[in-house]
């Protein structure tokens, strides 16, 4: 499944990145990786939006805040305490779960995708500031997932969108919390239903064994000891493990679930757990589109910009969403 070489643009872009001598997440702090984190991945408000609400909900943990982000077309305002928009059309809606091993990121780290992602699907993106590992371990962040969903299905007509026009979309551990928001709607129905799961290059499993992670057990950009670190954050013992919630491919069934696309990369340790969770979506009854882009590594979707596999990986991606909602 693995291409010879990494794709030259790419191969560019990650030349400058470890030009710079960072160390890898797993030999820092928590605090320190963060920092890092925030440095590397918060830019300019690119590209443009017609609107960007900085609000908060009161979660089962405490308050979530949340960044809406709006489109031209799907016109309106929200309110900062959850008012009325007006003269909104019931847009499509994208809740938006950021990446990081459950343990890093934030808001602005993640601004450009949500962007992107409003942009061109034409969508209400609405990102999560969930609660982060180890601080709040397992499952507060799953907890606080399933209730952004339903906080956007209960101020639909606030937010200007449409309240059976809802999906989920996240990068990495935030496509791990996407599926288990499918999940809960389906097994539990303490979140609304969803009209599509879209997943880049998500966390599945828990196997440092496979061939993508022998194969790219040094990266680039995530490596194998920086998803052990992760995992050891973020689950308080081996029990949680176990729980599909936490690691999705442990799920008995990952049936009739909301349509799914998944996108893998060649290059990324989480390679060959995005194509078993797409191959037993679809094996299992859950309508899927694959998406693999050989000559890719992990969250190369954030480098649109720079590499032209990652522009059109977004535009596809972007379509599913316009189809699905």
């Amino acid at each position: 499944m693995r291409a010879d070489e990494l794709d030259p643009d790419l191969a560019a872009a990650i030349a400058d990145i470890e030009s710079l001598g960072l160390p890898a997440w797993s030999d820092l702090s928590v605090d320190a990786a963060r920092r890092l984190e925030d440095d590397l991945f918060s830019g300019p408000p690119e590209p443009p939006v017609s609107e960007v609400r900085d609000l908060a909900f009161d979660g089962p943990h405490g308050e979530v805040p949340v960044r809406v982000y709006r489109p031209e077309s799907a016109g309106g305002t929200a309110d900062s305490d959850g008012g009325t928009a007006e003269n909104a059309a019931a847009a499509r809606a994208l809740v938006h779960f950021h990446g990081g091993g459950w343990t890093l990121g934030t808001l602005d780290s993640v601004d450009g995708i949500c962007r992107e992602l409003a942009v061109r699907a034409d969508a209400v993106v609405v990102s999560v500031d969930y609660r982060l590992a180890p601080e709040h371990p397992f499952p507060v962040a799953v907890d606080e997932a399933a209730a952004a969903v339903d906080w956007v299905a209960e101020a639909a007509a606030a937010l200007g969108v449409g309240p059976d026009r809802i999906g989920v979309s996240g990068t990495s551990a935030g496509g791990a919390l996407a599926v288990a928001t499918a999940l809960r709607a389906r097994d539990v129905g303490d979140v609304p239903a969803l009209g599509g799961q879209f997943l880049l290059y998500p966390i599945a499993g828990d196997d440092f064994e496979t061939d993508s992670y022998r194969e790219n057990a040094d990266g680039p950009l995530l490596t194998r000891e920086d998803m052990r670190w992760f995992y050891d954050r973020y689950l308080r013992s081996p029990v949680d493990a176990a729980n599909p919630y936490a690691v999705p491919l442990r799920a008995e069934d990952l049936g009739d679930l909301p349509p799914a696309t998944v996108v893998t990369a060649g290059f990324d340790p989480l390679r060959d757990d995005g194509l078993a969770l797409a191959e037993r979506f679809e094996s299992e009854g859950t309508p899927v589109e694959g998406r693999h882009y050989p000559a890719m590594a992990h969250g190369f979707c954030s480098l649109a910009d720079r590499v032209d596999t990652a522009e059109a990986a977004l535009s596809a991606v972007a379509a599913d969403v316009r189809d699905r909602l």
